[in-house]
């Protein structure tokens, strides 16, 4: 069987919009010079020093690691809850993968450091369904020879990609 081109990153643009997905997949990255993407870079490596960051592990690389006591917690960092949804299914993607290929059963947290906010996630039926649907969805729009037309979305204003979509 082929090794399925669904990574995490994808997962996140997947709720964002499905054409980044498809340039992401081809390794066209969004301008790297972006403020957000910059921030976005520094808070990762400069929030929660403390704990285990960017781990891979097999086809996913997890932000962070906490344990303690015997237990195993997997974060997400993001710089804002404005892109909830996506980090969620981020998260449960990781979830899923530790399960599915590992047989590690975990929970997840989504970190906010800016909002000094954290939210717990937990792999359930619905959450598998959420991310198999996902994954299914991610094979057939990455497997496509041309990118899906771009469409407005709430996003556009601070996307890295707009100069691919609206140049």
């Amino acid at each position: 069987m082929a090794k399925s081109p669904v990574n995490g990153t994808l997962v996140w643009y997947y709720s964002i919009c499905r054409r980044q997905v498809w340039l992401m997949s081809r390794q066209l990255t969004p301008d790297e010079d972006d403020s957000n993407v910059v921030y976005g870079r520094y808070l990762h490596n400069n929030a929660y020093v403390r704990d285990k960051h960017e781990v891979a592990i097999g086809s996913i690389k997890i932000d962070l690691i906490r344990g303690a006591g015997g237990s195993l917690m997997v974060g997400e960092i993001k710089k804002s809850s404005r892109a909830e949804e996506s980090a969620r299914l981020q998260l449960l993607y990781y979830l899923y993968v530790l399960e599915q290929d590992y047989g590690v059963k975990t929970k997840g947290l989504l970190l906010f450091p800016e909002e000094r906010r954290k939210e717990e996630v937990v792999l359930d039926d619905e959450g598998r369904e959420q991310v198999e649907r996902a994954i299914s969805d991610i094979e057939a729009i990455v497997s496509e020879s041309k990118p899906l037309p771009p469409t407005r979305v709430r996003w556009c204003k601070v996307c890295a990609y707009a100069e691919f979509c609206w140049a």
